[in-house]
């Protein structure tokens, strides 16, 4: 990109400041054919940026235009977070990520919408220009999390019942996207499944396509996160009915993990205090039967698991909700999830 000349920035600059302060309604009906221009202006050139952040527009979800200066002063008492960071949360699609700008507007948070051509440079730039401040896309992560002002909240589920879950959920297989199954401490009245992205890596995408030396990331798979909430009253209920179904085994599991975990540490701990040389060959092959033991049951239990939630209508029904909410259930995935509702009416 070639930049703006100086002269022309400045003459261009003075004249668009000029529209802003003496018809500012009009300049706001205006604003989204400007856009291109004058963020492209921001951008390429720093003279220009300094003169146009007094009069650039931010529009939000409501269709509401502000200044950088308006929009700090509207978000900054209920959008700081406990680390003293200004957060400005944004959506590219309001039909898209409608379920998520409308939690965050629960909370009492303000939503831009950032959709245009060049919005995601500028975001990189402003985030060097804006003081404590970062950039956040509403659907990156659970709303409780986007703006962090308090320690996470209690789960009412164990640390094993909690891990179990992970695997319990881990069951989507026909798609091209990646999904990591995180388990989190929500209100219990939050959703019981939602999907979230990356704020860094589906920003690096974007970047990716863009070209810049980070094509890299463009050709990696989309990766989503499948947040489970641990206090969801349906997630606690599958979990009672995992530990009714399959208990035994998975306690006989837990005790076999647990005897061979505190035997490995031993071993390890006993091998730290000697030189490498003074550990024979029958002491390291000894943990290493030790920790393919531990592998093999770590394995087994994970199967155990993901055949019960592969086998449970309801976990697949909380997760296809989920990528129904976000767009992204299609095709026989559909069609298999409408057929299932019926059945579970």
């Amino acid at each position: 990109m070639k930049k703006i000349s100086a002269h022309i920035t400045k003459k261009v600059a003075d004249r668009l400041n000029d529209i802003f302060k003496n018809t500012r309604e009009e300049f706001e009906k205006k604003w989204d054919n400007l856009k291109l221009f004058i963020e492209y202006g921001m951008i390429t050139e720093e003279k220009f940026y300094e003169k146009a952040s007094k009069f650039a527009l931010l529009k939000n979800t409501d269709d509401k235009y502000f200044t950088f200066e308006e929009y700090e002063k509207l978000i900054k008492e209920n959008q700081t977070d406990k680390n003293k960071s200004l957060v400005y949360l944004y959506s590219t699609s309001k039909t898209d990520q409608y379920t998520y700008i409308e939690n965050a507007k629960k909370k009492g948070y303000d939503v831009l919408l950032l959709d245009g051509q060049l919005d995601v440079h500028l975001i990189n730039q402003l985030e060097t220009k804006l003081k404590d401040s970062r950039f956040v896309r509403v659907d990156s992560d659970v709303v409780d999390k986007l703006i962090l002002k308090e320690d996470p909240k209690e789960s009412k589920l164990s640390k094993v019942q909690q891990e179990d879950l992970k695997s319990v959920f881990n069951i989507r297989v026909k798609s091209k996207e990646v999904y990591n199954v995180v388990p989190e401490t929500l209100d219990e009245n939050d959703v019981p499944v939602i999907i979230t992205q990356s704020e860094f890596m589906r920003r690096m995408k974007e970047m990716a396509q863009f070209g810049g030396g980070m094509n890299f990331y463009g050709e990696l798979p989309d990766s989503f996160n499948l947040v489970v909430n641990l206090n969801h009253p349906l997630v606690i209920k599958i979990a009672d009915e995992l530990q009714t179904q399959e208990g035994t085994k998975l306690k006989e599991n837990n005790t076999e993990r647990e005897r061979l975990s505190e035997e490995i540490s031993f071993m390890e701990k006993e091998h730290n205090k000697k030189k490498a040389d003074e550990i024979s060959q029958f002491e390291k092959d000894d943990l290493e039967k030790l920790r393919k033991e531990l592998e093999t049951f770590e394995t087994a239990r994970k199967d155990m698991l993901e055949a019960y939630g592969s086998g449970n209508k309801v976990v697949k029904q909380l997760i296809d909700l989920a990528l129904l909410a976000n767009n992204m259930l299609r095709g026989e995935d559909l069609s298999t999830f409408v057929k299932r509702s019926v059945e579970l009416l």
